[in-house]
């Protein structure tokens, strides 16, 4: 189920320099089953032009005791926001630093608005990267962007330039930390040109993302798709789950050489997936982590396993190699028949642990009621984990909620917490980052990042996963073509 595009000529632009810090209030407030949330960060600009206070999509990533997560402050309702945030702890989440990556929209930046937030550590080079997708209209991409720090992610230079293609999407990045591998040090920066149709692309960098080479597709035919998330395994492939471009199939592809040829898409399964009600901006794309031995894993919202398909759950898939895939397993957060819907998935795998005795850590938002309203739907925060890799997992912990819809940055795809969120390991415990809203005050919104004070344990629970059958898939289906490209700007 992925679309074939032919390659067009490439455009390349670079950025000017410039520097500038917002600082934000943090505080703290009490969630439900006695979780204590600590804001790390609320959005500090004040433009007319788009949505105060408002802060959506996190991405995080964790080395040691520090943890990064960046994501966007001040949402435009048609598309971007007015700059990408960053908070960092160095002491496994007790206390945070936070600000805005300076030299994109502020200051000297050569851009009106910048999305889709994605961050790296670069261990080879003592490198926190923080990839982001520039915007120069309301709706067009106008490339991919790194933001480098080299104080362990307290502050961040301007930012460095990978590609400067009009209609490019859905920024991701990551890198090989492994010293045995023999492309330690690769950094891979992963997007898919909407213009062209959600032609997948990739650049590797080698310098501690300095530079970039030239954009790569798949091979031997050009495949299309959306929200890929590249992971590195131990010996330097580089494995990255990915949907098709209208979101009906999560699939794979992969690279052997360092980023120097990239397989064709190898399909995972058919996507089965429950619209949320209400107007909530929300999809099946992938949320995708890896264990510390190079399992992969890549997990999304899915009703597959619902009578009638009136609500998702989370369900996942697992592989040691990203050609051969797991059964789709269904996350046991509640009974089938509950109708409880759960969307936007945060997956963590803590990479110091792996195989059987692979801590997992699932954070999702959540409506108990499936069939409601825009006035009447309440949204939630929930948490489950795993110590054995899957086998079983908790019950689930409320971190936040119920939030109104209305309390939630308005977008022209609909009400909008991130089109993903993440949770990272440090210190033993997962840390997800999370949109929280409160009741706006005075025409001004309080949506602002979010996480569990003191981390969440991985636990043994004792709840198993439901198998589902092996998908159908037709002959022929990664030639499909569907015409029917997909922006989320």
């Amino acid at each position: 189920m992925f679309t074939r595009f032919l390659p067009v000529r490439a455009r390349r632009a670079w950025l000017a320099a410039g520097a500038a810090l917002a600082a934000v209030a943090v505080g703290a407030v009490p969630a439900a089953a006695n979780v204590t949330l600590t804001m790390i960060s609320s959005d500090p600009f004040n433009n007319s032009t788009s949505q105060h206070a408002t802060e959506v999509e996190p991405d995080t990533f964790s080395n040691g005791s520090t943890i990064v997560s960046a994501f966007q402050q001040g949402r435009f309702f048609d598309g971007g926001a007015s700059d990408i945030g960053f908070a960092t702890s160095t002491d496994s989440g007790v206390t945070w630093t936070h600000g805005s990556l300076p030299g994109i929209t502020s200051g000297t930046g050569l851009f009106a608005r910048v999305s889709d937030p994605s961050v790296a550590f670069d261990l080879r080079d003592g490198v926190w990267l923080i990839a982001s997708l520039p915007l120069n209209a309301a709706v067009n991409g106008a490339g991919a962007i790194v933001s480098r720090s080299t104080n362990g992610g307290l502050t961040w230079g301007d930012p460095v330039p990978v590609n400067a293609d009009l209609g490019t999407d859905k920024t991701w990045i990551a890198c090989d930390n492994t010293a045995t591998s023999p492309f330690y040090g690769h950094c891979y920066v992963e997007w898919d040109n909407n213009a062209q149709g959600n032609l997948i692309q990739m650049s590797t960098s080698s310098d501690g993302g300095l530079t970039w080479g030239p954009k790569k597709t798949t091979s031997p035919v050009l495949d299309a798709g959306i929200g890929g998330q590249p992971l590195v395994q131990p010996n330097g492939t580089v494995i990255v789950p990915i949907d098709n471009a209208n979101e009906t199939a999560v699939g794979a592809f992969r690279s052997t050489d360092g980023g120097g040829t990239w397989s064709d898409v190898v399909t995972i399964a058919l996507i089965k997936a429950h619209t949320e009600a209400g107007n909530l901006r929300s999809g099946p794309l992938p949320t995708a982590e890896i264990d510390g031995a190079g399992r992969v894993f890549v997990a999304w919202g899915d009703c597959r396993f619902r009578r009638g398909c009136k609500s998702n759950d989370i369900v996942y898939s697992s592989s040691g190699d990203g050609v051969a895939w797991s059964a789709i397993t269904r996350v046991p957060i509640d009974g089938t028949r509950s109708g409880v819907d759960h969307f936007i998935p945060g997956l963590a795998v803590d990479r110091s642990t792996s195989g059987s005795t692979a801590r997992l850590g699932l954070a999702y938002y959540f409506y108990p009621v499936s069939s409601c309203t825009a006035a009447t739907c309440q949204l939630d925060i929930g948490f489950v984990s795993s110590a054995n890799g899957g086998a079983s997992w908790t019950a689930p912990t409320q971190l936040a909620g119920p939030m109104t819809l209305a309390w939630l940055a308005s977008t022209s795809q609909g009400l909008m917490v991130g089109d993903y969120i993440s949770t990272s390991f440090a210190g033993g415990t997962a840390h997800p980052v999370v949109a929280v809203a409160n009741a706006p005050s005075g025409g001004v919104f309080d949506e602002a990042m979010y996480t569990p004070a003191a981390g969440l344990a991985a636990a043994a629970g004792g709840l198993a996963g439901e198998v589902a059958a092996a998908d159908h898939i037709p002959p022929g289906i990664n030639n499909a073509n569907f015409h029917d490209p997909r922006s989320w700007h």
